[in-house]
């Protein structure tokens, strides 16, 4: 702990010669990562649909279709059916399964189930929900709000296989700590199926990939969206940014050095709160307006499809909703499995079943919410917010959605946007620290750490556009190797879930329940 409060101690010093030049340095740094971007978008990234005008034979009608999106659509539709439609007909086991229903002490692992769903929600509820939201709309218009949804529905089906296989490869260190997630069931599962080398080099890149998100996404971007919403509220910062970035990593540091037992804890008190407020707060607004609630979902559907725009209209909303969507909820990325690894449990199939509510509520509730809201203001297309609307400073626009119906809950707005930030940085601090120890070794997760919350507080003096694009690009990237490895394994997930579920449809697990509510009460009598 001493060793990391020095290493935050010299990123105090460093604030100030930074800010004596920030202009420059924001100016390097937004360059440096826009032909970053640019490399990484022309190896991985190439559009594998377009979408002709006949009349001119040019490309000219909407955007094109990315292979990152249609990879995790891919992904999700082929888990949705090869489950047999467990988002559905799992949906009420897995709430049994969060309220305890199964939980047993005694059983190996570091969290519960309530635990690692809110670690790997706090990692995913967060900015794509508030700021990601706003800016798919203002791009792909309401139409884009089905899509998510529909994203929603099929990513349920994609998180349940993912993170049943991080609890099927998980690793249980002799100190407790576990070592789990698509760098172990990519390594191990495809070894087990003939195909070591590939396995390897999946979990390797993965594991780089993860890194980089982590850096992007996870952290700088969660720190400057939430800086552009808050300064509205606290004209100090506009001024002072490092400010914000160094308490941020202050705030940061002093949790994750406690690891995955440290950040479910705090996750388990932040994420049912900021929620739970924020939806109230959405419902607030889409009722002080209830008679527009019929326009508003008659638009979402009617743009949808945007017959008018012919092909190119269509594809650009959908994958608009989509892209966002997956950057949201995560389902098929790899990330969630590190966060489920780590939960108590003898099934592997009971912790996936608890996993794949986090696409329901981060998407299909929270995201919705903040679509409904920015289409009923009318904010998504206000001339007012064109310059919002144009570089992409979707919380600040979602602010102001807010602040037009209530005029004074664009404070609360502010303290909200820094918790799911907060939120989500500790937890994908989590995951790229797993993965850093998976390509380097434990003892060198304090580098991760250091390095971790340096670039939180660069986040604060970069420009938001270009660490979006990275952000992205990172975590996208994520579901190449992670889905290709899902759906080589996905017949094991198949026989384990016809096992579990046969075993469940009759009685199978009453004496497990049985015991183990026993063991809770024994538990918590010695507590």
């Amino acid at each position: 702990m001493f060793r990391l409060v020095k290493h935050l101690g010299a990123l105090a010093f460093l604030a100030l010669p930074l800010t004596a030049s920030a202009g420059e340095f924001t100016e390097s740094l937004n360059n440096l990562f826009g032909q970053l971007n640019g490399w990484i978008a022309m190896v991985i990234f190439w559009d594998i649909l377009s979408f002709p005008d006949f009349f001119t034979g040019t490309n000219a009608i909407g955007p094109s279709l990315p292979i990152a999106v249609a990879w995790l659509v891919f992904g999700a539709v082929f888990f949705t059916f090869k489950m047999n439609f467990i988002n559905f007909r799992g949906f009420k086991h897995a709430i049994d399964v969060t309220r305890g229903k199964y939980d047993d002490p005694d059983d190996v692992g570091e969290v519960t189930h309530f635990q690692a769903l809110a670690s790997a929600l706090s990692a995913t509820v967060g900015l794509g929900n508030i700021a990601g939201v706003a800016v798919a709309v203002s791009i792909g218009g309401p139409g884009a709000t089905f899509w998510m949804i529909m994203a929603g529905f099929l990513g349920m089906s994609a998180k349940f296989a993912e993170c049943t296989l991080g609890q099927m490869y998980r690793e249980v260190r002799e100190d407790g700590h576990v070592m789990g997630g698509a760098m172990e069931y990519l390594s191990k599962g495809l070894k087990e199926l003939g195909f070591p080398k590939l396995g390897k080099s999946l979990a390797v890149i993965f594991a780089v990939f993860c890194v980089g998100g982590s850096f992007g996404g996870g952290t700088s971007f969660q720190v400057n969206q939430s800086l552009t919403a808050i300064k509205q509220s606290i004209p100090f910062l506009g001024d002072n940014q490092w400010v914000y970035g160094l308490v941020m990593a202050i705030a940061v540091g002093i949790v994750i050095i406690g690891g995955i037992k440290r950040i479910a804890q705090t996750a388990e008190k932040i994420v049912p709160i900021m929620c739970g407020v924020y939806v109230a707060a959405c419902l607030f607004v889409i009722l002080a307006d209830y008679q527009l609630i019929p326009w508003a979902f008659g638009t979402i559907m009617r743009e949808a499809f945007m017959p008018e725009a012919l092909y190119g209209g269509f594809i650009g909303v959908l994958v608009t909703g989509f892209q966002r969507a997956a950057f949201s909820n995560e389902a098929g990325i790899g990330s969630a499995p590190i966060a489920h690894s780590a939960a108590k449990t003898q099934h592997p199939v009971r912790e996936g079943i608890v996993a794949l509510l986090e696409p329901f509520i981060d998407t299909i509730v929270v995201c919705t919410m903040t679509a409904l809201v920015i289409v009923i203001t009318g904010a998504y297309n206000d001339p007012l917010y064109s310059e919002l609307i144009s570089t992409h400073q979707g919380a600040a626009l979602t602010s102001m959605a807010f602040g037009s119906v209530i005029s004074w809950f664009p404070f609360v707005l502010s303290i909200a946007v820094v918790l799911f930030a907060y939120s989500t940085m500790i937890s994908w601090s989590y995951y790229g620290e797993r993965c850093w120890a998976y390509l380097f070794g434990e003892k060198y997760s304090l580098v991760y750490k250091t390095l971790v919350l340096v670039v939180i507080f660069l986040g604060s003096i970069t420009t938001s556009t270009n660490v979006l694009e990275f952000g992205d690009l990172m975590i996208l990237s994520m579901a190449f190797p992670n889905i290709l490895g899902v759906l080589m394994l996905s017949g094991k997930v198949k026989t384990a879930l016809n096992d579990y579920w046969n075993k469940l449809g009759t009685g199978g697990f009453a004496q497990e329940v049985t015991f183990a509510a026993q063991h809770r009460k024994e538990h918590e009598a010695k507590l």
